[in-house]
């Protein structure tokens, strides 16, 4: 059975349970806002983890790793750190500023990853062929005397200037690494060799 209370008794009963709920709700608050801004330091000391390499710092953003050149910001999908050196001379990336550029890929990745970085340097970019015999669809046929990079499957992994032509090779699965690779040479980050 219960007890019967005085109304006063009752009251202060009821604020003593109040004042409880309340400050129970007060500490729940407080460690909700201690673990989010705890939780938001920790992924800020992670993404903070940059890579310096060769005087340039690449910062992770989401999947990708920014970096400023010349006011400019590219993304990569790798960081220089993860690809290993392909030898291979290319133009720098003065000779693509301004100047149309075409593309040749059935590899969407690695096309994205080369639209992504110089569609902010170049005059515009286009698909073509290289030859008839390699169109598939009603685009133009462009020459090496135009910059044109043409991706590409093959059993090893190069990277080939021929005149204005660039011809990026290798398995299907590393193509978009071999992309970047490419990308750090015309940026002068890796030797251009």
């Amino acid at each position: 059975m219960r007890k019967i209370l005085s109304k006063g008794k009752s009251k202060s009963k009821e604020r003593f349970n109040q004042l409880l709920v309340g400050l129970a709700l007060i500490f729940l608050m407080l460690l909700s806002v201690l673990g989010y801004s705890l939780s938001g330091r920790l992924s800020n000391q992670e993404e903070t983890k940059t890579i310096n390499y060769n005087g340039y710092e690449f910062i992770p953003k989401a999947s990708y790793w920014s970096l400023n050149v010349q006011n400019l910001e590219f993304f990569f999908s790798y960081s220089p750190k993860e690809i290993e050196n392909i030898s291979g001379e290319v133009n720098y990336i003065d000779s693509y500023y301004n100047m149309p550029l075409y593309l040749q890929s059935k590899n969407s990745e690695a096309k994205r990853e080369l639209y992504t970085n110089l569609n902010q340097v170049v005059q515009r970019m286009q698909n073509a062929c290289l030859n008839e015999e390699d169109c598939e669809e009603n685009i133009p046929i462009k020459d090496c005397t135009n910059n044109f990079i043409i991706i590409k499957e093959d059993n090893v992994s190069s990277i080939i200037q021929e005149e204005n032509c660039v011809f990026i090779q290798g398995k299907e699965e590393d193509l978009v690494k071999i992309t970047d690779e490419f990308l750090f040479k015309i940026l002068r980050i890796k030797d251009n060799n």
